[in-house]
């Protein structure tokens, strides 16, 4: 007795030990028939059940009912005794009730211990213990059934117990613990605040009256922090989250590592860390959030009660993640979580609204992001059964409307059906009108009605719904502080509703406030950035339509926060689908620019908002030397983190999809941008990696112009920058447009797939001019004369005769739909001297950063040449001629540059990886594959795989010279994102190659041959790559591929291009 009497004081374990073990020694030595053996099992079970109740052994629980039975059976009906043998039986079975949760359990248990109620007495010293048990039975059954009366019968029981303890009694924190926890439920479910004042003043004197090392003080910290996170949830003060998170920070610091109530603690803990997330907008609270919830699901056994909150909890993490940051595996997580929850929630348990809400919540953001009715569909249905599941007086009532009518919103503008729109206003209307004028989601509730009457007003017209909806947007927005996330939100739509007031009365104060909310929806940084992005994107796109909305300054904004919405520590098929959502945004920026003369801003907003995840890469693998010279430690803190961040995000989609890969790269890109900041914030390192300004951009113009083709949907510009000077000149197109190019693209990609190969491989001899090739030939013609010849008139280049040697150079670097179109091949082939090729040469680059890297120009003794063939490849046709091309190509390089040639089964992808970081050349004479889906996956076939990019880039390549892509379409780009050159070509210069030789389709093997020859020939005479020599020697190759097979084989010569330097 005393070893149990001193654990439950201090909760030793080893006291416990040593009264399991005395009361055990005390039954085996008490014969059967003896009057104490009664007592014997009773005081074994009550200490078997101290022990579950602190490790949480199940085999401890049997052990405590199996000693509280035989007890009960040897207790007499009329002996004193036998109401405290109900009452060790009923505490017994709700403590199987609380661990496996079986309804069977609690109703015994309530059984057990109302029978010890009704057995006592009036002056029964445990009298108070009666009450107070079954106070805690019927508030775990309102919990399980929702049914108020169990509630009420709780408060009444917990209320006579404590009338019934004297001060001082050491039971008397519990007991006021246990009224606090009933007054909290009463809240939960009624919204009477004054309850939960009632809650937060009995858990605070429960607090106050536990002593420091009482084994329940975790429990009194935790319970005080729920009731400062109920009254944070109604009145928004975020002093009331502090205090929470303060209290249930000290409950886990005070939990043992082996309690049964960790996992409840850090579950609790990530409850208020999205709370707070949801408050602040700051990602570090999410990631805190994630983790709790995570440890919390770990730890928590397969059949315990809880099981589905926890689930449920996890899941609303990842569907916060997802919609911080997009990426689908966070939402098919959170659907997965949610689904698991629902499954394990009894039809009838009071939290099976909550679940079907939740689980409705996850269908409605997949369908926003994937576009499929039928994730709509499931939204709704699991929605209605939330919101009729609820109770009338719920106080969760408005939220579940407002969910409801949200999921018909979408339904409205995706069917475009009144109906639905009606009962978006019916449900939000209805959820308003049940919002209390003090909770802190008012301004919410505002915010969706003033959304629904916009979307009326939008469809038929009525005033009476733009002033609805004015009406709506202000009073959100007064309600929402400035700091708040929702704040960006509510000035978007509150400017929308501005401007559309503004059309109607052209009153100046309309407009003016419809700017000024513009401004800050794009400015308030605390929302998600894809979030802002997509407001200064839908300003910017209104503005373009409407001048007075300032487009300049909307595009600026959006430029500005392209590097947010383009996160680092995103994956970069993710980056790829969110610049799909942008829509062309640099050609747009870059187009408002230009007409209003702003022709600096439009290089810097070109070259910064286009080909953004392989600038990403290249800053990656900026050098630190500068840094390294004045603050070596945080260089190599920067260099190592930026090196890790580079493999992570070379891998392909597939191997980064686990969990811990995508914390481990949201914890990089989050340390990559800290260190970044730091560095910043040194003198002198004000700019360091920040984007390129167009006083350095213009330093790319080296060998000749560098002309940049801008081509918007109703118009083309062409910007010049001329070598030695540092300012930028503007050609009109007049002649040109996106959706001629668009045209035309199309016309010339159903020339080419249908007079070529699928793939490098063996032609048929010469083919007649077929009706493919003069499609192209009309291609060709109206890029001389609606976007080349322009261009080359203004720079004066058409009436001169020059030879190759002192020819022009021109580097195209074109935008939009206009990269897929041959620039280089452009002319009249129905007239002398009406080509491109008779007046300069061509090569491309996909920026102009890209052309600024300094590199080596001149092959040395020293320089080596790699030469990769594979003559077949299993499942492509055969190449013979890649014997004859390397054969050439080695005859050029013997004797002037070392070189290595891997062919068949020794042109293996490890092999190859390796030669090329040993050799400043490479030639690629093989099989390519380009993944759009996965740039990093895109590659050459070799003999035992496939040499991927996202292998060639974690190699960090520097200095290397010429990349010569002798394969199939290695300059296709993709239609989708055709600023995002995502062809191999690219990934070449991206890995550290300053010049590359590439094909925007197909070629014949046979042709291989003879340009590689040509063009190793001349290049091998200087030893030169640099200087523009590599786009010579190709210009002249051409010509000689050109005369060979026939002017008009279009699809034969014209594929051949070159970038870069």
């Amino acid at each position: 007795m005393f070893h149990r009497n001193r654990f439950q004081r201090f909760g030793r374990l080893q006291d416990i030990e040593k009264s399991i073990e005395y009361e055990n020694h005390a039954l085996n030595l008490t014969p059967q028939g003896h009057p104490d053996l009664l007592y014997r099992h009773a005081a074994l079970g009550v200490a078997y059940s101290d022990r579950f109740r602190r490790l949480g052994d199940f085999a401890d629980l049997d052990k405590a009912i199996e000693c509280d039975f035989r007890a009960l059976a040897l207790t007499s009906d009329n002996h004193p005794d036998l109401p405290d043998r109900h009452a060790n039986l009923g505490a017994s079975y709700h403590d199987r009730y609380k661990r496996l949760g079986e309804p069977n359990d609690l109703e015994t248990a309530i059984g057990y211990l109302s029978r010890a109620l009704a057995l006592s007495s009036n002056n029964h010293p445990h009298l108070t213990f009666r009450y107070d048990a079954l106070g805690v039975s019927y508030g775990d059954r309102y919990q399980l059934m929702g049914e108020l009366e169990d509630l009420e019968r709780s408060m009444e029981y917990r209320l006579r117990a404590i009338g019934l303890t004297p001060d001082g009694h050491p039971d008397l924190p519990r007991r006021h613990a246990a009224l606090g926890v009933s007054y909290g439920e009463r809240y939960q479910r009624l919204g009477d605040f004054t309850d939960l004042d009632k809650a937060i003043e009995c858990d605070t004197r429960a607090l106050e009256l536990t002593p420091d090392n009482h084994p329940d003080l975790p429990r009194r910290h935790a319970a005080l922090g729920m009731s400062y996170d109920d009254r944070y949830l109604y009145l928004g003060e975020l002093s009331d989250l502090d205090k929470a998170l303060e209290c249930k920070y000290r409950a886990l610091e005070l939990t043992p590592n082996d309690h049964p109530d960790l996992p409840r603690r850090h579950a609790d803990l990530g409850v208020l860390h999205t709370e707070k997330y949801h408050r602040l907008g700051e990602f570090t609270e999410l990631e805190k959030a994630l983790e709790y919830h995570s440890c919390a699901l770990t730890l928590t056994p397969n059949n315990h009660p809880h099981l589905p909150n926890r689930y449920s909890a996890l899941g609303v993490s990842h569907d916060d993640r997802y919609r911080r940051l997009g990426e689908i595996a966070d939402l098919e997580k959170a659907i997965e979580y949610h689904s698991n929850a629902l499954s394990l929630t009894p039809i009838r348990h009071p939290h099976l609204p909550r679940r079907y809400e939740a689980l409705g919540a996850s269908y409605t953001n997949r369908y926003r992001h994937l576009d499929q009715i039928a994730d709509l569909e499931k939204s709704i249905e699991f929605k209605s059964h939330a919101l009729t599941l609820t109770p009338d007086n719920h106080p969760q009532l408005p939220r579940r409307y407002d969910a409801l009518g949200l999921s018909h919103t979408d339904r409205y503008r995706r069917l475009d059906e009144i109906a639905d729109l009606d009962k978006s206003i019916e449900y939000k209307s209805r959820a308003l009108e049940l919002t209390p004028e003090d909770h802190q989601s008012l301004a919410r509730r505002h915010s969706s009605l003033g959304v629904s009457y916009t979307d009326r007003y939008q469809c038929l017209g009525e005033l009476k719904d733009l002033d609805k909806s004015i009406e709506c947007h202000f009073r959100a927005l007064s309600l929402t502080p400035e700091e708040h996330p929702d704040s960006s939100v509510r000035h978007f739509n509150w400017a929308l509703s501005c401007h559309d007031r503004y059309q109607h009365t052209h009153d100046s104060s309309h407009l003016s406030a419809s700017l000024d909310s513009f401004h800050k929806a794009s400015q308030l940084l605390n929302a998600a950035p894809r979030e802002i992005f997509k407001y200064a994107f839908q300003w910017a796109k209104l503005a373009s339509k409407n001048s007075y909305l300032d487009p300049l300054e909307a595009f600026r904004a959006t430029i500005n926060l392209l590097p947010h919405y383009i996160w680092l520590g995103a994956t970069a098929t993710q980056r790829y689908n969110d610049l799909f959502s942008a829509e062309n945004v640099a050609v747009r920026a870059a187009s408002v620019a230009i007409q209003s003369s702003e022709h600096t801003l439009a290089l810097e907003w070109l070259e910064h908002a286009r080909c953004v995840v392989w600038t990403q890469s290249l800053m990656l693998r900026s050098p630190v030397d500068i840094l390294h010279s004045s603050h070596p430690d945080l260089a190599a803190q920067l260099q190592s983190v930026a090196w890790q961040l580079n493999q992570v995000n070379s891998q392909s989609s597939e191997s980064d999809s686990t969990t811990d890969t995508l914390e481990h790269r949201h914890r990089l890109a989050r340390e990559y941008s800290d260190l970044l900041g730091q560095t910043r914030k040194l003198p002198g390192f004000e700019h360091f990696l920040q984007p390129t300004t167009c006083d350095e951009l213009v330093q790319a113009a080296r060998v000749g112009p560098i002309v940049v083709i801008n081509c918007q949907d109703d118009h083309c510009d062409a910007l010049v920058i001329m070598p030695g000077r540092g300012d930028i000149t503007h050609i009109a197109l007049p002649n040109f447009n996106g959706a001629k190019a668009q045209r035309t693209r199309s016309e010339m990609e159903m020339s080419v797939r249908s007079g070529r190969p699928t793939e490098r491989g063996v032609g048929v001899g010469r083919r007649p001019v077929q009706e493919e090739e003069m499609e192209l030939e009309n291609v060709l013609a109206e890029l001389w004369y609606d976007v080349v010849k322009p261009v080359l008139e203004f720079l004066g280049y058409v009436d001169d005769e020059a030879t190759t040697q002192d020819m022009p150079h021109i580097t195209w670097c074109p935008t939009g739909v206009i990269s897929f179109l041959p620039l280089h091949a452009a002319g009249d082939y129905t007239k002398p001297r009406s080509r491109v090729f008779d007046y300069i040469i061509s090569s491309y680059t996909p920026t102009l950063t890209a052309l600024l890297a300094s590199s080596p120009t001149t092959l040395g003794p020293e320089s080596r040449v790699l030469l990769i063939g594979q003559e077949a490849t299993l499942g492509h046709q055969p190449l013979p001629g890649t014997s004859k091309e390397l054969a050439s190509i080695t005859n050029h390089t013997h004797g002037r540059v070392g070189h290595l040639q891997l062919s068949g089964s020794q042109a293996t992808t490890a092999a190859v990886l390796d030669a090329m970081e040993q050799h400043d050349w490479v030639h690629l004479a093989c099989h390519a594959h380009q993944s759009v889906d996965d740039p990093t996956e895109s590659g050459f076939f070799l003999h035992d795989g496939t040499l991927d990019l996202g292998s060639i880039n974690r190699r960090s390549f520097k200095g290397k010279g010429l990349a010569f892509l002798s394969a199939c379409q290695t300059a296709t780009g993709d239609s989708k994102l055709p600023d995002e050159a995502i062809h191999l070509a690219s990934g070449m210069l991206m890995a550290g190659y300053s010049s590359v030789i590439a094909t925007m389709w197909s070629v014949y093997d046979e042709d291989a041959p003879l340009v590689a020859d040509s063009v190793y020939g001349q290049l091998m005479k200087d030893g030169k790559v640099g200087s523009g020599e590599a786009g010579k020697a190709l210009h002249e190759a051409v010509a000689g591929l050109r005369e060979k097979v026939g002017e008009k084989e279009f699809s034969r010569w014209v594929p051949y291009i070159h970038l870069g330097s």
